[in-house]
């Protein structure tokens, strides 16, 4: 307990000197004068009002507008090919449609919190291109202060020389969080919430609302996945913890973004007795239709080519997120070889059953409701681990029950009566000291 405390002290202390850089322009590549110290006050954020994309498939221009100088890190990465643009938060007000579609070398972009205090822009390329330029322009001439990138085409040699070195793919060292402070800031774990007292012996329920951040998930309707199961997650802990029954850790509180690994790790570091992950499906255009909430367990095979779908598209989170190649660490090997452990994946399968039984009473559920596939999410080798489609975002009704504060409290009502079977019946068969 010790070390593991003292990891977590270092981790602090990283990301603290890791903020400190960012906004003292060290590690930057713009400079903006006179930084405050102390954390900004949530009105006083840099506003991204506009963003715009010009050039053709030579040479390519990323202008973003905001309202005062900012400080920013840009850098490539391989397979798939990205530019990624690390930024303090930002208030972004960009149109609904920014980002969907690209020009050039770009073929879209992201934006979003990557933790308190830093944003990102995660830049999805059509084909090897370095950067060219990266700078900030003062206010001038009736134009406000801007943000530009300039990317040139290049062939794969050329791009591969371009990246930094423990991301080069033929490298890809496994990295020390402790030795980059840049680094640590974008790849460290984050903090989960503090450990309870020794004397709480409550089992631990990890709710994992997907996405964040960067990473908007599907987006339908005008919705994004990450808002509507966000608020979920928020609803089903609310429940959870007003019975007093179970301690509960949530993977993310607000629009940040988490790692895949890092939501495991959450989890495997607090002893979760189980772990929901909250999603919401959407079917490609042109591909039907389909409705209803479905639940997933994890699998070397998939269930169906639909789950297949679905695994390889959540389990891209990652490269959404722009999280850097590097060679997975031990703790994440050892869970792919433990992922055979029989009793894990016999209570997941044995509570997905039980919280399919108990939602198909009170909402609509998928005419197959049971699957399974490879989600890197569910990886934990002791935690029991489910994730949990709330239903179709590319379904109307579905998403008007989505949006539905009746249909949140049923929904959530019924996973919270889910998971106090699930653990009656494991105190039941093997004893309490389980």
């Amino acid at each position: 307990m010790a070390s593991r405390a003292n990891h977590r002290f270092l981790l602090r202390s990283a990301l603290l000197c890791a903020a400190a850089l960012l906004c003292s322009g060290t590690a930057g590549v713009g400079a903006a004068e006179g930084q405050p110290s102390n954390p900004i006050p949530a009105s006083n954020f840099p506003i991204a009002s506009d963003a715009r994309l010009a050039g053709d498939a030579k040479q390519t221009r990323f202008v973003l507008d905001l309202d005062k100088p900012i400080q920013f890190r840009a850098f490539t990465l391989a397979d798939p090919y990205r530019v990624v643009m690390d930024i303090p938060q930002v208030d972004f007000r960009l149109p609904a449609e920014a980002g969907t579609t690209g020009r050039g070398l770009i073929q879209a972009f992201r934006y979003g919190l990557v933790m308190p205090g830093g944003s990102r822009i995660v830049f999805d390329l059509t084909g090897p291109a370095r950067i060219a330029k990266s700078y900030v322009l003062d206010a001038a001439n009736g134009q406000p202060p801007r943000l530009v990138l300039e990317l040139e085409q290049v062939d794969r040699t050329g791009f591969v020389q371009s990246l930094a070195a423990e991301s080069r793919p033929e490298l890809r060292p496994a990295l020390s969080v402790a030795a980059d402070p840049v680094v640590a800031m974008k790849t460290a774990v984050p903090e989960p919430a503090a450990a309870a007292p020794a004397a709480d012996s409550r089992p631990v329920v990890v709710i994992d609302p997907g996405h964040g951040g960067v990473d908007n998930g599907t987006q339908a309707g005008g919705e994004n996945e990450k808002d509507l199961v966000l608020g979920f997650g928020l609803a089903l802990r609310d429940r959870i913890e007003k019975a007093g029954k179970y301690r509960v850790v949530m993977t993310r509180e607000d629009d940040t973004f988490i790692p895949l690994a890092d939501r495991v790790t959450i989890a495997r570091n607090q002893s979760a007795a189980l772990f929901v992950s909250i999603h919401a499906d959407a079917l490609p255009p042109g591909e039907g239709d389909a409705q209803g909430a479905t639940i997933y367990t994890l699998s070397d095979k998939a269930s169906d080519a639909e789950a297949e779908r679905l695994a390889e598209t959540e389990n891209r989170a990652d490269a959404i997120g722009g999280v850097k190649l590097t060679e997975e660490p031990t703790e994440v090997a050892d869970i792919l070889i433990d992922l055979v452990r029989r009793e894990t994946r016999t209570f997941s399968n044995r509570f997905a059953r039980q919280l399919m039984s108990e939602m198909k009473t009170s909402v609509r559920m998928h005419k197959h409701p049971l699957k399974s596939a490879g989600f890197k999410v569910l990886k934990g080798p002791d935690v029991p681990s489910v994730l949990v489609e709330l239903g179709y975002a590319s379904n109307k009704d579905d998403l008007e029950h989505m949006k539905s504060e009746n249909w949140r409290a049923r929904t959530v009502g019924s996973m919270a009566q889910a998971i106090d079977v699930f653990f009656a019946k494991r105190v039941a068969k093997a004893g309490p000291t389980n």
